[in-house]
């Protein structure tokens, strides 16, 4: 097998949004490293399908489709079925697939890239000896709180006080799995296993920026080899990039050409989260009763609970559509306020063009992010009682449109953002520092 050539082994998380992030880093890399590099992308069949056909003429990327655990003949599962399934089928179903790449390439792998919660990667790597570089796709808080499952689990009191946190923690804004009754079910016992072995990873890589959370930030590195925060990956990824006219089909952005300076309201809860029935409705009348200019990302099953005869009396001020281009709504100049799951991925889009939020939490680091953007980062606004009400709703709207608050959380936002747009800086930039360290630590290596 030929060794000086660099194979660099992806492995990823197959569900929510963590496989197409992986993909983009891939991407963001593969220009300084050798033109001959090889890439293996290791993920199940599905997650391939769905990610590579929004990205395809990807030549230097080999793809393998690995087991997700679902026998022959048996229904697909959905939801924690399907990710229990898939977890008790790794690692041996990644194991056979890297076996399978390097027969077939006929080089040894040089790295092991993998999503931080496939922490059995650190075994592979050492058997291999080469680096393993763990990537965590959500923020340096949600990671830490990870780090300190124990510290937590032993803590009897509502209230924490969390190493590198400037606000106290309630154990209900701590992600589920973290606080689970036993850590042995798949889920929680693949993050506490990760907790246990990230120190090991040669580095740890964040889509974010260290500003956003210095003290936290000074805190893991106490604890890991290298904390490398190389985002926000939207501010680089999207620098040269205009709006495909195909890629706005419901004409969004013709239609905020039209509206008033920082008067619209956009909703979306990404692509995993429904909202519950009544909570769609609240919204409806909210935005309705107080005639706000508004673009909501809502799929047919949601435009079916809407209160009969809205979209007829909302439509010379509002706008429904199946699929909305986020990052060019929120950096378009009418957008006033972001309603949002709080996934990270949104969070740091909110942050990277301004833009400041109502936030409404559905499960994993949903609730921490929330947390931080309204009490740390000041932000935003978790929505009143933790879910949409239509009084809690307007109360919200009320705040950024007709309040003084409401003008610091958009001066605060602006401040954040400019910090992000510092860190991608190509003279110095924060991010753009440690984005060269991970290239050197990629390069540099070749397999015994």
């Amino acid at each position: 097998m030929i060794t000086s050539q660099l194979h660099i082994a992806l492995l990823a998380f197959p569900f929510g949004s963590h496989a197409a992030p992986l993909l983009t880093l891939v991407q963001k890399i593969s220009p300084f490293l050798p033109s001959n590099t090889i890439y293996s992308f290791f993920n199940t069949s599905n997650s391939n399908t769905s990610i590579f056909s929004k990205t395809p003429n990807q030549e230097n990327i080999k793809i393998y489709n690995v087991w997700d655990g679902v026998k022959e003949g048996n229904d697909t599962p959905i939801g924690r079925e399907a990710i229990d399934l898939f977890m008790q089928s790794t690692p041996t179903n990644f194991e056979k697939s890297m076996k399978e790449a390097e027969d077939e390439t006929g080089v040894k792998f040089s790295c092991i890239f993998s999503d931080a919660f496939l922490w059995f990667s650190c075994e592979f790597a050492k058997k291999m000896n080469i680096p393993w570089i763990a990537f965590w796709t959500a923020g340096s808080c949600s990671l830490s709180v990870h780090l300190y499952t124990d510290l937590i689990r032993s803590n009897n009191e509502t209230l924490l006080k969390i190493p590198g946190f400037s606000s106290t923690l309630r154990m209900n804004d701590i992600p589920p799995e973290v606080i689970a009754e036993n850590l042995k079910g798949p889920m929680p016992s693949m993050l506490y296993n990760m907790a246990l072995n990230l120190h090991k990873a040669n580095a740890i890589v964040l889509n974010s920026f260290e500003e956003l959370d210095p003290i936290i930030n000074k805190d893991l590195k106490s604890k890991l080899q290298k904390v490398l925060n190389i985002g926000p990956l939207v501010l680089q990824s999207s620098k040269n990039v205009l709006l495909n006219a195909n890629s706005d089909e419901s004409g969004c952005i013709q239609w905020l050409d039209k509206q008033k300076e920082k008067s619209v309201v956009y909703l979306s809860f990404g692509t995993v989260t429904t909202l519950p029935p009544n909570e769609i409705i609240a919204i409806a009348e909210a935005l309705e009763s107080k005639k706000m200019s508004f673009i909501w990302s809502l799929r047919d099953n949601g435009i079916k609970i809407l209160p009969k005869g809205f979209l007829e009396r909302t439509e010379e001020f509002g706008k429904i559509v199946p699929w909305a281009p986020q990052l060019e709504i929120l950096s378009h100049s009418s957008v006033g306020v972001f309603v949002t799951h709080c996934g990270w991925n949104s969070i740091l889009e909110g942050i990277s063009y301004g833009v400041p939020m109502i936030c409404r939490p559905f499960f994993g680091d949903q609730t921490l992010n929330s947390r931080m953007l309204e009490s740390v980062w000041e932000v935003g606004l978790q929505i009143e009682g933790g879910n949409f009400t239509r009084s809690g709703t307007i109360r919200a709207l009320d705040t950024f449109f007709n309040e003084e608050k409401g003008k610091v959380l958009r001066e605060n936002v602006e401040r954040l953002k400019e910090k992000a747009l510092e860190a991608v800086k190509t003279n110095n930039g924060s991010s753009i520092e440690n984005f060269k360290v991970l290239v050197e630590l990629v390069k540099c290596h070749k397999p015994t």
